[in-house]
């Protein structure tokens, strides 16, 4: 049973949730109007295995590309709401990719995490064709997307190498998860708490992380952040933790696409370093 002030059920910690979510939408409409792209890409046979891809009007060729993955606690949401994700990727040469995926209680999560996978490889082995450099990669994901991320960056992940990641507002624990809201609506199993929380896992040396957390968010958000960062870095991973001021779970991952706010820093950092990383055209 769920706790009478749920620290994960975000409706109630942020103010004008429904008002942010619709602005996501609209923003993402605008977007996908005003941005070259190619949507609806196949990654695989499945229904819904589908990305976008947002071309920059000039820049680097090849370009580096990032990829964005979702939030929605693995239960809402698609990749037309974030097509704004666009709008902090594109003004610096490079590719944006936003991937989507099954959505649970429909799919159980080893399904999600082999999407997202799958998505990676599709962008590796494809992306030259629109102009991207598959050597300079880098990855973020919000909420359940930053989770999702995590099992790109893994040491067991059969994935090309990522050179950089933001992991904005993440699940990295997800027993806590069984006593909230969430557990009547996608029924985490004890199996799925022990395999996917990405504490439990090892990780990659390649990748530049960037753990963040909004301010304004619950206090269990900032402690996983900061537990995922010392999980890193125990691991020799290049980590760091970064706290985004007068930001909540929504406000967060929304201003990635306003210029000169922390959050649209810290994708920028995500695109530098994968265009400088080994092997990029840019190093």
């Amino acid at each position: 049973m769920a706790p009478a002030t749920d620290l994960f059920r975000t409706r109630d910690h942020v103010a004008d949730f429904d008002k942010l979510v619709s602005g996501y939408a609209e923003t993402s409409a605008a977007t996908r109007l005003r941005r070259r792209s190619v949507l609806g890409v196949p990654y695989g046979p499945g229904a819904g295995e589908t990305l976008d891809v947002f071309l920059p009007e000039a820049g680097p060729c090849p370009a580096p590309v990032h990829v964005f993955v979702h939030g929605g606690y693995w239960r809402m949401f698609a990749k037309e709401d974030f097509s704004f994700i666009a709008e902090a990727v594109l003004p610096d040469g490079a590719i944006a990719v936003v991937i989507d995926h099954a959505l649970m209680p429909g799919v159980r999560m080893a399904h999600i995490v082999d999407q997202v996978r799958r998505a990676l490889r599709w962008v590796a082995d494809h992306i030259e064709r629109y102009g991207g450099d598959p050597a300079a990669l880098s990855v973020s994901g919000h909420s359940a997307g930053a989770h999702l991320c995590c099992w790109l960056l893994c040491s067991d992940a059969d994935v090309p190498p990522i050179r950089s990641a933001l992991l904005l507002s993440g699940l990295y624990d997800l027993a806590p998860l069984q006593s909230s809201f969430l557990q009547d609506l996608i029924g985490l199993t004890d199996g799925e708490v022990q395999r996917w929380s990405p504490l439990g896992a090892g990780f990659r040396t390649t990748a530049k992380i960037c753990v963040a957390v909004g301010e304004w968010e619950t206090s269990p958000f900032h402690e996983q952040a900061r537990r995922m960062t010392d999980h890193l870095t125990l691991q020799s991973v290049a980590a760091r933790l970064e706290r985004l001021p007068a930001t909540d779970h929504m406000t967060a991952v929304r201003d990635l696409a306003i210029p000169g706010t922390p959050a649209a820093h810290a994708i920028r950092w995500t695109l530098a370093e994968a265009a400088t990383a080994p092997g990029a055209s840019g190093s």
